[in-house]
């Protein structure tokens, strides 16, 4: 029997790893400079931990998660996104003590789980990376992190930007909203989705959310939340907008756009971008502030604000942009063994050269020597090695710089004393060149 991976999952190859490693080590460079630190939860959490943070009318918590029971009857969930066990573990943790600074600012990286229809950058199991800062209800907050995606895409490469940003207003801004909707949909009650018939009068926001293009045009003509702000939270999203401006950051305004999560107030965001992957505007980032999910999942009342990049749709868009995404590394030194005989000094060869710092390979199939050299060359490498039965028999190995084609003869033992300024005949005026093969510092 054949086995196939999963629908809706990917085996990532050592080609495809590359780059997924070099977006995350500039995505930790740029984090490390916002002083945002590493946080890892489980992959598995309560049901009850999303049912509640998320929302149960959410499409996550209603048709997309995968839950089950343990051995212990213990209904648990595959977390399908990365918030709600943050701020589990942010309250477990008693992280909003007075001893931690504030804002607590964390971001992390990982599989999440939703079963919805696989397709192009939409995944069963998929992998995001994200930021949460809490404690801090200044909008500066919102705009530094919303800066602080823009420069995630920026510093990879990625053009033609697109910031939208809206406000979901306070507990009070949406609950009269969520009556003036109401009673704007209810004429249409009937031509609405039947997913939106049911949140109607649980969630109405959710409609405007609806992916229906009946639904659509129906919210098209619907009344703007803007206009049903508060004076906090009008005061709030001016700020934003003012500091955006400030650091002159482009932004649109979409008085229509709500956030899938039922934790989301005030500020909200979604950075696009137009690729030929998806042939359209499509977002690559999205988040918010959510002031009341901490204390909905039993802790102290603590604002927060955060984003998430759905990784797989982003590896699509930089590949059809083109962006260089993984220089190739050359490889120092590459061990030539010619004949069964040369198979355990080639071994001690190549552990020697990675003792002494280098990154080092060999042929483990005891191939003809020209085979040997292609692997050679296919990988880059700076310097061969090449050890034969004459060249065991004498004690030495042969040197070749592949760059300059410059070959010499080297005693075995120079390489087990890691002197590698005899072995390269190198005097101490000579040494540029041996940092240049080799990357190493005087």
């Amino acid at each position: 029997m054949a086995f196939q991976k999963p629908k809706g999952t990917a085996d990532l190859l050592p080609e495809n790893t590359k780059q997924w490693q070099y977006v995350e080590d500039i995505f930790r460079a740029v984090l490390a400079d916002y002083q945002f630190e590493e946080i890892r939860t489980p992959i598995f959490e309560s049901y009850d931990l999303f049912s509640r943070g998320v929302g149960e009318t959410s499409d996550i918590v209603s048709k997309e998660m995968y839950n089950f029971q343990d051995k212990g009857g213990r209904e648990l969930a595959l977390r399908p996104e990365g918030t709600a066990p943050i701020a589990r573990a942010f309250v477990e943790n008693k992280l909003f003590g007075p001893e931690h600074a504030k804002p607590y600012k964390v971001y992390y990286q990982g599989p999440m789980f939703r079963y919805e229809r696989p397709q192009s950058g939409r995944m069963r199991q998929f992998h995001q990376f994200g930021v949460e800062a809490f404690g801090s209800d200044n909008p500066a907050t919102d705009v530094e992190t919303i800066a602080l995606a823009m420069d995630l895409f920026q510093e990879l490469g990625l053009e033609s930007l697109k910031l939208v940003i809206n406000s979901l207003g306070d507990l009070e801004s949406r609950l009269a909203y969520r009556e003036a909707l109401i009673a704007y949909l209810k004429p249409h009650v009937e031509e609405l989705s039947e997913d939106s018939k049911t949140r109607l009068h649980k969630n109405p926001l959710r409609v405007l959310d609806s992916k229906d293009k009946k639904d659509q045009a129906i919210v098209a003509n619907a009344p703007s939340i803007l206009d049903y702000l508060n004076d906090t939270s009008k005061e709030h999203f001016e700020a934003v907008k003012e500091m955006l401006e400030a650091l002159d950051i482009p932004y649109e305004i979409d008085s229509n756009m709500v956030r899938g999560l039922d934790y989301y107030n005030h500020t909200i965001f979604e950075v696009m971008t137009e690729a030929e992957t998806f042939g359209s505007l499509t977002t690559i980032c999205a988040g918010g502030r959510y002031d009341g999910l901490v204390e909905e999942v039993g802790g102290p009342a603590t604002p927060g604000f955060g984003f998430a990049i759905g990784m797989e749709r982003l590896l699509l868009i930089l590949n059809a942009e083109d962006i260089e995404l993984a220089e190739e590394e050359a490889l120092d030194v590459y061990v030539i063994g010619i004949g069964e005989s040369t198979n355990l000094e080639s071994l001690k060869v190549v552990q020697a050269v990675r003792s002494a710092g280098l990154s080092a390979d060999r042929d483990f199939l005891n191939r003809k020597i020209k085979n040997q050299f292609k692997t050679a060359n296919k990988k880059n490498a700076k310097v061969v090695l090449t050890l034969g039965e004459n060249e065991l028999e004498n004690g030495t190995i042969n040197f070749k710089v592949m760059k300059s084609g410059k070959e010499s003869v080297v005693e075995l033992e120079d390489i087990y004393d890691g002197d590698f300024e005899k072995l390269f005949n190198l005097k101490v005026s000579d040494m540029t060149a041996f940092n240049e093969f080799f990357k190493k510092e005087d």
